[in-house]
């Protein structure tokens, strides 16, 4: 994770990565768990995240194996320093529903 967050923060636009998380909502703890036993403590994970990652997308797996775009997310760092997804975009039975972050994505 820590090579991850290195790329991610090269001082430009763009970049992308692959996260194994069971939701958008879950992604923030699970890179805690990865950067630990990488020497990489939690402040300093947080600041690396609020610095590097705009947003989430989730991708789930349906029953029959296909796979789609669940919904988007985008990050905000609380005043704790901890960085929380706020839900941008559910995509749920062909609808695009907007969620209280939607108004930080690109138009």
């Amino acid at each position: 994770v820590v090579e991850l967050l290195a790329a991610l923060n090269p001082g430009h636009e763009g970049g992308c990565g692959t996260v194994h998380a069971n939701s958008a909502a879950d992604v923030p703890a699970r890179l805690e768990s990865l950067a630990l036993p990488a020497g990489l403590n939690r402040d300093g994970l947080n600041a690396q995240v609020a610095a590097g990652l705009d947003a989430v997308i989730h991708v789930l797996r349906e029953p029959d194996g296909t796979r789609r775009a669940a919904g988007v997310a985008v990050l905000e760092r609380g005043t704790d320093g901890l960085v929380r997804t706020v839900p941008a975009v559910v995509f749920r039975d062909g609808r695009v529903i907007g969620g209280p972050g939607a108004q930080r994505l690109p138009g």
